[in-house]
């Protein structure tokens, strides 16, 4: 269950990232999550949206670097050590979380978190497995 996220390189002045925002809803891509790092000189934004090639063509146009990433939206406990519970079967069989960051909506009883793991088969394995569920593009796009 990967989701394609879309990640843009932008620099880190006033600015940027009202322009990248204008320019998705101009084309009308709904975002639906976001994260954002950042260095002294340039970003990493990173965005759940509801249509991407839409996205990475109109942010292309306007000279923006764009790249497409496989992540996972896992379904997360929405109590005290729910997330912990994740951690601890990813930890177990040593896959490492490069990054994560919270989606805008809950599942029903469930927040839903987007993962970025070095070894993102063996965790979809490892989490299905303990019975986590995680969700497919077409549902999280259309949240």
């Amino acid at each position: 269950m990967k989701v394609e996220q879309i990640s843009i390189f932008i620099e880190n002045k006033s600015g940027r990232l009202a322009e990248v925002t204008t320019i998705l809803g101009f084309a009308g891509v709904n975002i639906r999550a976001l994260s954002l790092a950042d260095t002294s000189d340039f970003g990493i934004l990173r965005l759940i949206v509801n249509d991407r090639d839409k996205a990475i063509a109109a942010l292309k146009a306007k000279g923006f670097t764009v790249n497409k990433t496989e992540v996972v939206a896992v379904e997360v406990p929405d109590q005290p050590g729910g997330l912990a519970s994740i951690l601890h079967v990813l930890d177990k069989d040593s896959i490492n979380v490069e990054y994560m960051y919270a989606f805008v909506e809950r599942r029903g009883s469930n927040a839903v978190i987007i993962f970025r793991f070095d070894e993102t088969d063996r965790a979809i394995k490892a989490l299905s497995a303990k019975g986590f569920n995680m969700l497919d593009g077409e549902r999280l796009y259309g949240m």
